[in-house]
């Protein structure tokens, strides 16, 4: 694809996006403006119906409360007419006077042992009614009868009289009635008259909230339904009763007080309900039945009945408009989308043209023809480009010649250093990171015995099984950017013979810094291991003969003892228990200062392992914190919180540490005092620096100079023997041990070893 024709897509595409951009924009504005105003008209419908319904509440009261106060009026009139005895009154007198009282029926209610019931009336279907699961009537009804004002919320209340709402008849649930109830104590029944209340149903349709709701839907076609709910009753169990085996619902606990519940989602609506009347705010949600989405709004209203009203919306009034603009704005977006493509196709063809020449000199110069020149035939940014694309011609044919010189010195300096790695004595070995040989000198060859071809693109199987654990060590140390020098250790050659190696391990990075290789030179010091272990063995000829007078003269004091016990046998035929364990004491001593002695004569392993001295040190405080708590000797200890590894003997490490620590237990044993045992490493990180400081007697100069002096001591019960090991066993882990004191003030003991790497 040309640029020109990249250009003219981009251009388009850009002028699709900002399209696009304002096309959402304006159809997301639009519609939260038409829900807006949506919701403020069903506020407005809201309020409208709240004012209705509070001026209807008002009228309906009025009426009803002038029909209670007639229906009182009619009671105190019936009282005057009949005997105050019920068994005295008859059916057919009240039937009569009813007519001439101008209401449809009366009742007369006596008071039982257990209920309140009619036992004469002008209706037959009311005699023998009980009243006791009225619910507050019944309540209503005790109070008359106990000449108490009436204290329930519901009704009309009247000296001596009560009236409550309209409701379904009992006798007859197909008939609205309106009853009145007067007693006040000169008869011995209750007076009820009770008449028609179907007018009361009649306003509510015809004049009343159900009359706005049918003009308000009929002017708001988009309005598909308006009711009102009742949040004490709406989505709670309904109270329905069982009349004349009619189920009726009454009237006064009515969940949806006026309208239709048309869109019913119960569970959403209780909520929504509740919501509204705790916010005290419009409460909107969407619902969707048989296809249409139904925008439904839950206004509570302030004041009066705490009634929600809901009006329900066509969401899809909203959606369409909305379609129908968005129609309009998509075609006159993509005729500008396409006038914009043409346009932008031929301003790119005329604007690249300059581009063209360039892109022709650029090839000529790839193909390495830098004759040529670009004209220059304007100041703006293309002159510019034109103009540095001539000095890049320049500058490409001068370095290209500098090249040529540099990838000649490389050749010779590679030759250089080929012969270099391929002339040295060192075997030197270039593995990747899994493993497998990639290079190798001359040097390697001859001293594992392996040819060129028979490592190449393999594994080398050179290493004793034993130290594989310590190579991968290395490997992860490599691998992590640290190398590794002057490592001795041990390789196996091509026929399996050991040898004494000493390795120095670094890794080969890429440009981007990241490991890729690993290359180790490895020299054979196998030689000079031996002639070390010579020298070795030499010094300790040396020692010995030192130490032989002074182990002849030990050795010889407790043999002397022995000898004499056993002549004493000789002589007695038997020896006490006594001189039995006097016997076995010089022997132990014997046996004792044997141990030492092969400790300085045998030639030690080198085989160590990793030891972690932290731990050490804290076992071995543990271990003497009992001996050294009974002479009043206590422990202060000052670790360094970093790993410090070192390889040795752990065995060695604390023979080392108990005779240094005992020694400053004993010189404290008349005075007690603290001793402070401190592990850190040295400043360059080379050593880990053990140092053991006590409060005792300390040492003199002239017994400074003959420490480590074989059987030299202070000691009642020592043997001279335990500092020279030790010193010895420091020496072998290629360590030092330094000892510092001052007569009174107590001795520091400061031993050095290799930081494992």
């Amino acid at each position: 694809m040309s640029i020109k024709v990249k250009l003219s897509l981009l251009i388009s595409i850009v002028v699709t996006i900002i399209l696009t951009l304002n096309i959402s924009i304006f159809y997301y504005s639009s519609k939260s403006e038409l829900e807006s105003k949506t919701k403020q008209e069903m506020i407005t419908i809201a309020m409208q119906i709240g004012t209705s319904l509070d001026a209807a509440e008002k009228s309906r009261k009025f009426m009803e409360d002038t029909l209670g106060e007639t229906l009182r009026a009619v009671s105190i009139a019936a009282q005057s007419e009949l005997d105050p005895h019920i068994d005295k009154v008859s059916n057919e007198q009240l039937v009569s006077l009813s007519r001439k009282l101008g209401v449809d029926q009366i009742s007369l209610w006596k008071r039982t042992s257990d209920n309140i019931v009619v036992q004469k009336s002008s209706d037959p279907g009311e005699i023998g009614l009980g009243s006791k699961t009225f619910d507050y009537w019944y309540k209503a009804f005790n109070q008359l009868f106990d000449l108490q004002p009436v204290t329930i919320p519901q009704g009309q209340k009247l000296p001596n009289y009560w009236s409550g709402p309209y409701e379904y008849s009992t006798s007859d649930p197909s008939n609205i009635n309106k009853w009145g109830y007067y007693y006040d104590g000169t008869t011995d029944y209750m007076i009820n008259p009770y008449v028609n209340a179907q007018v009361f149903l009649d306003f509510e349709n015809n004049i009343g909230t159900e009359a706005l709701i049918r003009s308000l839907m009929e002017d708001n076609p988009n309005i598909v339904g308006i009711n009102g709910f009742d949040p004490r009753f709406f989505g709670k169990p309904e109270i329905r009763n069982s009349k004349k085996g009619v189920v009726v619902h009454n009237l006064d606990v009515r969940p949806i007080p006026f309208g239709e519940y048309d869109f019913m989602d119960m569970d959403n609506d209780v909520m929504n309900v509740n919501l509204a009347v705790g916010a005290g705010e419009l409460i909107t949600s969407i619902y969707h039945q048989e296809g249409k989405s139904i925008m439904k709004s839950f206004i509570p209203l302030r004041g009066g009945t705490p009634y929600v009203i809901g009006v329900n919306f066509d969401n899809g009034a909203i959606e369409k408009a909305l379609y129908r603009q968005l129609f309009l704005h998509s075609v006159i977006s993509i005729s500008l989308i396409i006038a914009s493509w043409f346009a932008s196709y031929f301003i790119a063809g005329f604007m690249i043209k300059p581009l063209r020449h360039i892109l022709d000199y650029v090839n000529e110069i790839a193909l390495g023809r830098f004759g040529g020149k670009i004209s220059i035939r304007s100041k703006d940014e293309l002159g510019t480009l034109s103009s540095r694309v001539n000095m890049m011609a320049d500058n490409l044919q001068l370095y290209l010649g500098r090249l040529r010189d540099s990838a000649e010195e490389l050749r010779s300096t590679k030759e250089y250093l080929e012969s270099f790695v391929n002339q040295t004595s060192d075997a030197i070995h270039v593995t990747d990171l899994q493993g497998n040989v990639i290079q190798v000198n001359n040097a390697f060859e001859s001293m594992y015995g392996w040819g060129r071809e028979e490592v190449l693109h393999r594994t080398l199987a050179h290493i004793p099984d034993e130290l594989i654990c310590e190579y991968e060590d290395i490997r992860g140390k490599i691998e992590s950017g640290q190398s590794i020098a002057d490592y001795e250790t041990v390789r196996y050659r091509k026929k399996g013979q050991p040898i004494d190696v000493s390795i120095t391990v670094s890794p080969i990075r890429n440009e981007k810094e990241k490991v890729v290789a690993i290359a180790e030179i490895s020299r054979n010091i196998t030689i000079r291991k031996q002639t070390e272990e010579v020298i070795r063995r030499s010094e300790k000829l040396s020692v010995i003969g030192q130490l032989a007078a002074g182990v002849a003269h030990e050795i010889r004091n407790p043999l002397t003892t022995i000898r004499g016990f056993v002549q004493l046998n000789q002589q007695q035929g038997f020896l006490s228990p006594s001189y039995l364990d006097i016997m076995m004491s010089e022997l132990d001593r014997i046996n004792f200062i044997v141990s030492e002695f092969l400790v300085l004569s045998k030639p030690q392993v080198n085989h160590y392992q990793p030891v972690d001295i932290k731990s050490l040190l804290s076992d071995m405080i543990s271990l003497l914190d009992s001996q050294a708590s009974l002479l009043n000797v206590s422990f202060e200890t000052r670790f360094s919180p970093d790993l410090l590894m070192s390889l040795g003997d752990a065995n060695q490490l604390k023979q080392v540490i108990i005779n240094v620590i005992k020694n400053s237990i004993e010189a404290m044993e008349d005075t007690g005092g603290i001793i402070t045992v401190e592990l850190e490493s040295s400043p360059s990180n080379e050593f880990i620096v053990i140092r053991i400081t006590d409060q005792g007697r300390g040492i003199s100069d002239e017994d400074m100079k003959r420490l480590g002096e074989p059987f030299f001591t202070n000691k009642t019960s020592g043997n001279g023997l335990g500092l020279m090991v030790s010193q010895r066993i420091i020496t072998n882990h290629k360590g030092t041990m330094n000892i510092s004191s001052k007569l009174g003030e107590g001795t520091s003991v400061e031993i050095r070893l290799k930081v494992r790497t």
